[in-house]
């Protein structure tokens, strides 16, 4: 069998794992490497990976290996601050929320790349290309107001959770509950529009 289906119900091309640890590729009868697995993902080509002998879909486990190798050859995407957040989640009661917000915030990054460059290009004085390591302190501003979202976003879904003397009342200008989670959710909403209409104008 050459192609299966992903996650997501696409068809996929099948890659088996053996014992070995050599891939091999069933659309192309070849062996493979991380590193063609890597430029597949790139080049947009979908792929799951299974065990040979269990028959176990391993996947995760490998694309997780191709971003450990790919962090290991000098390509830091993942800041050691951010990896040592994702780590405290495991557990969590926020852990099954995480993994979503993370994948619409790549959604809407892959979504809006092209916007996302323009707008860092005009940010960094016209350099072009996209520079390799743009301005710390551009890309910090950026950071920090998706953090902010990100943390009023948990503060909505676990209310119990805000910190302490930075809860959304403070954030709103408002008091009490019920007034705070519905100037939240107008914040959320208007976010929300914002990046439509960012994805219309890209569309």
């Amino acid at each position: 069998m050459a192609r299966a289906k992903d996650a997501d119900g696409n068809d996929a091309v099948v890659i088996k794992k053996y014992a070995n640890r050599r891939l091999y590729n069933t659309a192309t009868s070849s062996y493979v490497t991380l590193d063609h697995l890597a430029q597949m993902v790139k080049d947009g080509v979908e792929f799951v990976v299974f065990d040979a002998k269990t028959g176990d879909d391993i996947t995760r486990s490998v694309l997780t290996q191709i971003i450990v190798e790919e962090e290991s050859k000098g390509a830091n995407l993942l800041p050691i601050s951010f990896l040592r957040q994702l780590i405290g989640f495991y557990g969590d009661s926020l852990q099954t929320f995480v993994p979503r917000y993370l994948e619409m915030s790549m959604e809407n990054l892959a979504k809006n790349q092209e916007q996302v460059r323009e707008t860092m290009t005009k940010a960094f004085g016209q350099m072009f290309p996209f520079p390799a390591q743009p301005n710390a302190g551009a890309v910090e501003d950026m950071v920090k107001n998706n953090m902010v979202m990100f943390q009023k976003a948990m503060e909505m879904f676990n209310p119990l959770n805000a910190p302490k003397g930075e809860n959304v009342a403070a954030s709103a200008g408002q008091a009490g509950g019920r007034d705070d989670l519905d100037a939240l959710r107008g914040q959320i909403d208007a976010l929300k529009k914002q990046l439509d209409e960012l994805a219309k104008r890209g569309g």
